[in-house]
């Protein structure tokens, strides 16, 4: 059911707007002329009005004769959270993309960023400049995060407060839909970062409207949204209709669900999986395959398994499994959740199966998490060594780059290439950037920036030792967090760009490394060593790769059985700022080799 104002040509305008618990809402017209127009109610709490207006027009709804307040589904809220909604016109649009099919889930090398911090004038115009840049580097899909309306002009995104709104500093609605249509242009799928769990705090006057939100659960962002309670139908339909929205009005080609733990639902059909059914239904409307993702703390595949066995049947979900067994064995770390791993067999888990808890016991989270991945398909899993999250949750916001060695770092952009999954990377990681990434926001309300300042603080009380905590509100905090581009040009930049390049081209290149089988992966793992020998094979296709994670050279006999293995690119070779390649050029069974610290050497027969 189409909710908000839909224009509908030649002056006349539908609007819609769900209160069922109101005795009476009208439609207050802003401007250009002042207007009180009344709205009529419908058995299932919608309240209604076709009025004549033209785009651009600015409106609030009235309740019960006593508050003006933003349509909940505004298409756009160009004074921002507090101000008056806009009349949008989709069709004053001209696309250009209509050849375009998209790029199979399984191809996607996929690029996080965040459009504030992308370019200088943090805009999705500056943004289009840079896909050239980004196809020449190989990446395919970018990972946009979140672009709803949130308060001011500085946040991570995932404050928004309305869905359907194209944040206005980033340049709103027009120039959202100009870098999706260049994108795909340039060969580019759009991802795009959706929160489905909480509202931000500061503009969200859902709560006059409506129960949107419930009692029955408590998450970490306050009361869970209402997707299972009393009046749940109209709060699920306006949900499922923001993700046909943006596949129809942005030509968006997959959405990443945040957090979906946090989204509560004990009805007989989850709201993922009429989610699903819904996307499903938008790619046969529009004759290409829209993709669902999900970022998911429960390691519980029932995420990813069709639906005729009870699974929510999304097509692919974060592993957090992989980074934390990578970013371990690269840092030594052990705080937090980062106890549970540091062992190189999780990594040779983590790529066999794909999670590393399967049902064990964790000691941080104090209990036993998760369930067996083995048997779900490569492609269903995003591995990264790099988010948004696993940065900007640190009190420095720093990133590997300013954590490990260059030889570390190629050998990090090695584990996540060379793996069987659906790769990412977070923008910036491609030439070693070391601007931080921290966490910002822009409130202007003064509890709320309370709020926020003191939860940092207490957040990172336990790592005050490490560095001062930035404060989110200062619009410092948010500059230093800018991408600095010229350095991709020199230097170990330069050299790190160009390694991360090679790894892509070679992965869609080499048929072993395309196909995302773990089926036909071994891999094989010298725990005292922190060594991994990793093996992929499609049809006649082979490839060997030894990985060494110690900090000292390590002497080992390769795995092999046969063939002559040609090397084809060694991370510790003088080409790539290296100290100096000691593996062989060709490898033969039971020669016993010396690999260089925190190097990976590929060999293909």
């Amino acid at each position: 059911m189409k909710i908000g104002a839909v224009y509908n040509g030649s002056g006349n305008c539908e609007f819609s707007v769900w209160a069922p618990l109101l005795k009476e809402v009208a439609l207050q017209i802003v401007s250009p002329q002042q207007r009180l127009i009344p709205m009529t109610k419908d058995e299932a709490g919608y309240w209604r009005v076709t009025a004549d207006v033209e785009p651009g027009t600015l409106y609030f709804y009235k309740l019960d004769k006593n508050i003006d307040r933003p349509d909940p589904a505004s298409k756009f809220q160009p004074q921002g959270v507090h101000g008056p909604s806009q009349v949008i016109d989709p069709s004053l649009f001209t696309w250009t993309d209509t050849n375009w099919t998209g790029i199979p889930l399984e191809e996607m090398i996929i690029y996080e960023l965040h459009v504030g911090t992308f370019t200088n004038e943090g805009t999705f115009a500056a943004i289009i400049p840079r896909l050239s840049e980004l196809r020449e580097l190989g990446i395919n899909a970018i990972e946009i995060m979140p672009v709803a309306q949130f308060p001011g002009e500085r946040n991570w995104g995932y404050d928004g407060v309305y869905p359907y709104a194209v944040q206005s500093s980033y340049g709103g609605p027009e120039e959202f839909k100009h870098l999706s249509n260049a994108c795909h242009h340039h060969g580019v799928s759009v991802i795009l970062d959706v929160v489905y769990n909480h509202l931000g705090p500061e503009g969200n006057y859902f709560y006059d409207f409506g129960p949107y939100f419930t009692k029955k659960y408590q998450s970490v962002w306050g009361e869970a949204i209402n997707y299972d309670d009393a009046y749940s139908d109209a709060v699920r339909n306006f949900w499922l209709e923001n993700a046909c929205f943006w596949y129809e009005e942005y030509h968006i080609d997959a959405l990443r669900l945040d957090a979906i733990q946090g989204i509560y639902d004990l009805s007989a059909k989850h709201f993922l999986q009429e989610l699903v059914e819904v996307t499903a239904h938008c790619s046969q409307k529009q004759g290409r395959k829209f993709y669902l993702t999900a970022e998911s703390d429960l390691n519980d595949v029932k995420i990813i398994r069709p639906r005729t066995v009870g699974g929510y049947e999304i097509d692919a979900q974060w592993n957090d499994d992989f980074h934390h067994a990578l970013h371990t064995l690269l840092t030594g770390e052990q705080d937090r959740y980062y106890q549970d791993f540091g062992k190189c067999e999780q990594l040779a888990k983590t790529f066999r199966e794909g999670f590393v808890y399967s049902g064990q016991y964790a000691p941080h989270r104090k209990r036993r998490h998760g369930n067996s991945s083995k048997e779900e398909p490569a492609t269903q899993f995003i591995v990264y060594s790099q988010t948004h999250d696993q940065i900007g949750n640190r009190i420095l916001g720093d990133r590997l780059s300013k954590l490990i060695s260059f030889e570390g770092l190629k050998l990090t952009a090695g584990a996540v290439l060379l793996s069987p999954f659906i790769p990412f990377l977070f923008m910036g990681e491609e030439y070693g950037e070391e601007a931080p990434f921290y966490y910002f926001v822009s409130h202007s309300d003064k509890d709320v920036i309370q709020m926020v300042q003191q939860g940092k603080k207490e957040e990172f009380a336990a790592f005050v030792d490490r560095g001062e905590v930035q404060d989110p509100q200062d619009s410092n905090t948010f500059q230093k967090c800018k991408l600095n581009w010229e350095k991709r040009e020199t230097g170990h930049h330069q050299v790190l760009w160009k390694f991360y390049q090679q790894l892509i081209q070679l992965r869609r290149s080499i048929p072993a490394l395309k196909n995302l089988d773990k089926k036909s992966l071994k891999v094989i793992c010298t725990e005292t060593d922190r060594l991994l020998q990793l093996h992929r094979q499609s049809h006649d296709s082979q490839i060997f790769c030894v990985m060494n994670f110690n900090k000292s050279s390590n002497t080992f006999t390769p795995s092999l059985t046969s063939y002559n293995w040609q090397k084809i690119l060694d991370s510790a070779d003088t080409k790539w700022m290296g100290p100096g390649a000691r593996m062989p050029e060709t490898l033969v069974p039971e020669n016993s080799l010396k690999i260089p610290s925190q190097s990976f050497a590929l060999y293909k027969v």
